[in-house]
């Protein structure tokens, strides 16, 4: 009978040596993969009744993972992206387990073999300008919150920086005046400098007055003077995107986050006819093929190319049914 080595031992060396010392992981993947364990180990201890100390390798089998899997889909009600992104952390745990454990390659092997799941790709949510306007007029400018929401929704349009560019910004990575532009540390360790236009420069120069000279000061700090969570950045865009509702309605049928501020500022340059290398290198994609998504959500680019194919004789009209059975047809 094979024994199973120590569960937490294992655990606790994939962090400490495969992470952190072999892979050098940045600080935002290893808080992805301490996530991914928590809920793993809690539902293991849930559903096993075991404390997560006393859990073995073996609890951990395929149609275990697999429960796990389908609890974070019907009880958690996350997405199919979420699902295989904690896959992805429980294969990296257990490609390392094969290699330190060869006795439980074939437990391994059966995890391993779980296949990331298919999910639809909807087109990109992003705002039009009136939508960008309303939000950014949404803060009270009369409180130092309100100053502070709005420098950071510029920000966040004009830059496209991902939330943890943004919490993470200091103050000595932001340049002002002659050749303005905000330098941060993206995916894989990347750095990267992005313009400032000069409006937001004069935003972002009367906000910085109000905040410490020290440069390690978190140019976005919370009321006490740390930098603001995740959740703080997605609860104050979300609550500014409700007040804009009142000036611009279409807001309302639009579900406001920081990621779709993101994929508006990427928005705005395609359409100013930036070429997608260019904002594959704003954005901080790895690839290129990472910007393609803007060009499939960008109909009025569909539209253009379409009239350089419609025949001399034709007016150039998207296609409407002139029946109204055809247009019920048209309308599933």
């Amino acid at each position: 009978m094979i024994t199973h080595p120590n569960l937490p031992a294992l655990v606790q060396a994939f962090f400490t040596e495969r992470l952190l010392q072999q892979r050098q992981a940045s600080a935002e993947t290893v808080a992805g993969y301490r996530d991914c364990f928590r809920l793993l180990l809690r539902f293991a201890a849930q559903r096993l009744r075991k404390s997560p100390s006393n859990l073995s390798l073996s609890d951990l089998n395929a149609p275990f993972i697999g429960e796990f899997l389908d609890h974070l889909e019907s009880e958690r009600s996350n997405g199919a992206r979420t699902r295989n992104t904690r896959l992805a952390a429980i294969h990296s745990f257990f490609r390392y387990v094969s290699f330190q454990e060869p006795s439980c390659a074939e437990l391994c092997h059966r995890i391993l073999a779980i296949p990331s799941k298919r999910y639809e790709r909807r087109p990109i949510e992003y705002l039009r300008r009136d939508e960008i306007d309303a939000l950014v007029a949404a803060p009270d400018m009369a409180t130092w919150i309100g100053r502070r929401d709005r420098a950071l929704l510029l920000v966040a349009i004009q830059t496209g920086l991902r939330v943890s560019e943004l919490i993470g910004l200091q103050r000595q990575a932001v340049v002002l005046g002659t050749g303005a532009h905000v330098r941060c540390q993206g995916k894989g360790r990347k750095q990267r400098c992005t313009p400032l236009r000069h409006e937001v420069v004069s935003v972002m120069a009367t906000w910085l007055g109000e905040c410490p000279s020290d440069p390690e000061t978190p140019v976005f700090a919370s009321s006490r003077g740390g930098p603001l969570s995740r959740d703080a950045v997605e609860r104050l865009v979300a609550r500014h995107a409700r007040t804009a509702e009142r000036r611009c309605p279409s807001l309302e049928r639009k579900t406001v986050t920081p990621h779709v501020l993101r994929h508006t500022a990427a928005m705005e340059l395609l359409q100013h006819g930036i070429d997608r290398s260019v904002i594959a290198i704003w954005l901080g994609h790895e690839s290129v093929e990472t910007t393609q998504m803007y060009l499939h959500a960008d109909l009025r680019l569909k539209e253009e190319a379409l009239s350089k194919v419609t025949p001399l004789k034709a007016k150039a009209r998207r296609y409407r049914p002139d029946d109204k059975l055809l247009a019920f047809l048209e309308g599933l």
